[in-house]
């Protein structure tokens, strides 16, 4: 029988209005990988920042190496082995690689200065012991997403972790960097006997890394499996409670229309740094259409959006919706031509984290008559009518609609950026990872509601860093690479491995 590294014992955990874990005891055996399963609000997450000291069990008790935890705290737990990479990096990004993985434990040279080189050192010898390869002296906010993923899992490493929890491992990674995660993960386990908790919602990742599995529903455990023994239906099915996996979506045939709802011509952007990130770029898309976007984070994505929605300067080029120029148009007043817009990142743009849902499902609405007398004073009983109604509509898990977003699951508050979004009832719609972060029941509601969007006549430019979720939505693909479009497809007629060419360059250097 497998040893037992980690013991909770009837643990729950209770916030205001929320019992977010319910009487849970599991045990997770050292040198395997287990997964946890669930729906957004289900406790998975909860569960594990009691692990790593963040929360603080209402009633229960933990184990780890069969020593009970009498304190809770982030530096308690690392000094019991315990890592955790969180789905939202902890990075400096103005420090480099190695400056982030000795943080809180720099070298020293003479006990005073700062041993740059002895930091890089030690990433090195990390690199070479765990085969995650980055460059030490590299600048964290220069690196891609799947690299400083890289970065935090070899701090955790290097801080002595040999039980490391990774929260959406794979959300931001491109199907080759899954597969080298991978093969990292089943090294570690196989070689050091490490334990790997992974929290995520993609069954098939699931199937493919687990040695068993844990699903949760409203809190409690429901049942832990030997992942050999069940298949992705079972765990759907037991995740909420009845039988569900994606259903194939009604997609209304349309005639292609010439007109054009989102047009870019010749569009060049820079970043953050000042760099290029988008070069000569055009596309066009239609109404009644979802044009998905395909490509490696970093390769101008984030940029084209941010140009077509005004929320950064263009260099040169020009951005038309439905036809009207944007060109010195603030973000408000580009939203009036037409537009809704989905952002990337939930956290930094998507909600006002201490305001409540309904402050949040109101953005944007404040002045319309049946909110407000004469755009001043607000109707509060038909806003709190109207934030409940969006509230049950789109399955918002949490005490309610005063509760403050930022105590919402990931999931949840994904869920309130696409309600409010999609109640404006626009031509045009920009969407950028609508369910990262998403069970599979709310992420096949959401994919329902962008169709039904695409169906009744509006144009869709979708990003999305899931390929099958851009395989499943759309109806034409670009692959983009270094802010440049490698090809247009129809999904019908490409294959991932091919498109994965096209997202990386290879296939374009190959035909020049």
């Amino acid at each position: 029988m497998s040893e037992t590294i980690v013991s909770f014992k009837h643990v729950s955990m209770q916030f205001p209005g929320v019992l977010a874990n319910d009487d849970v005891s599991l045990d997770i055996h050292k040198g395997e990988v287990f997964a946890l399963v669930g729906e957004n609000g289900a406790g998975k997450s909860t569960l594990m920042k009691i692990l790593y000291g963040l929360n603080e069990p209402t009633t229960g008790q933990v184990f780890v190496k069969g020593e009970e935890m009498k304190t809770f705290s982030p530096s308690t737990s690392i000094a019991h082995g315990i890592g955790m990479v969180h789905q939202h990096f902890m990075l400096v990004p103005s420090f480099t690689v190695a400056q982030n993985i000795v943080m809180c434990g720099e070298p020293r040279r003479h006990r005073f200065f700062y041993d740059f080189d002895k930091a890089n050192q030690i990433t090195n010898e990390l690199v070479r012991e765990y085969g995650l390869q980055v460059n030490p002296t590299d600048r964290v906010q220069d690196i891609s997403v799947g690299l400083q993923q890289r970065v935090e899992i070899l701090k955790a490493l290097h801080h002595g972790a040999d039980i490391l929890i990774l929260d959406e491992p794979t959300a931001v990674l491109t199907p080759q960097e899954t597969d080298e995660l991978f093969a990292v993960i089943r090294s570690i386990v196989r070689e050091k006997q490490m334990s790997i908790i992974i929290i995520t919602h993609k069954l098939y990742e699931v199937m493919e890394i687990s040695d068993r599995v844990g699903v949760m529903r409203q809190g409690k455990l429901i049942d832990v499996c030997e992942t050999k023994d069940v298949n992705e239906r079972i765990l759907a099915s037991m995740m909420v409670g009845k039988d569900v996996l994606l259903d194939a979506l009604e997609r209304t045939e349309q005639a292609r229309r010439q007109d054009s709802a989102i047009e870019v011509e010749d569009l060049y952007v820079t970043d953050t740094r000042g760099l290029p990130a988008v070069r000569g770029l055009s596309l066009q898309v239609h109404p009644g259409e979802i044009l998905g976007i395909a490509g490696v984070e970093g390769n101008g994505q984030s940029e084209l959006i941010e140009a077509i929605t005004g929320m950064c300067p263009i260099q040169r080029g020009t951005v038309k919706i439905q036809g009207k120029s944007t060109k010195g148009l603030t973000p408000g007043k580009i939203r009036q031509l037409g537009l809704a817009h989905v952002p990337e990142d939930r956290i930094a743009t998507g909600v006002a984290a201490p305001a409540d849902v309904t402050d949040n499902l109101l953005v944007g609405k404040e002045k319309a008559p049946e909110f407000s007398v004469a755009k001043i004073h607000l109707k509060r009983r038909s806003i709190r009518a109207y934030a409940r109604k969006l509230f049950e509509k789109f399955d918002i898990r949490g005490a309610g609609v005063d509760t403050p977003v930022g105590s919402l699951s990931g999931g949840n508050m994904q869920k309130v950026v696409v309600a409010r979004e999609f109640s404006y009832d626009t031509p045009v719609l920009i969407i950028s990872q609508p369910t990262r972060g998403v069970d599979i029941g709310a992420m096949d509601f959401i994919h329902k509601q962008i169709m039904d969007k695409r169906n009744a006549g509006c144009a869709i430019l979708l990003v999305s860093a899931d390929l099958d979720e851009l395989y499943r939505l759309s109806d034409r693909l670009v692959a983009i690479y270094e802010g440049k479009i490698t090809g247009e497809f129809d999904p019908k007629t490409i294959d991932k491995a091919e498109l994965g060419y096209y997202m990386t360059g290879a296939r374009k250097e190959a035909e020049a």
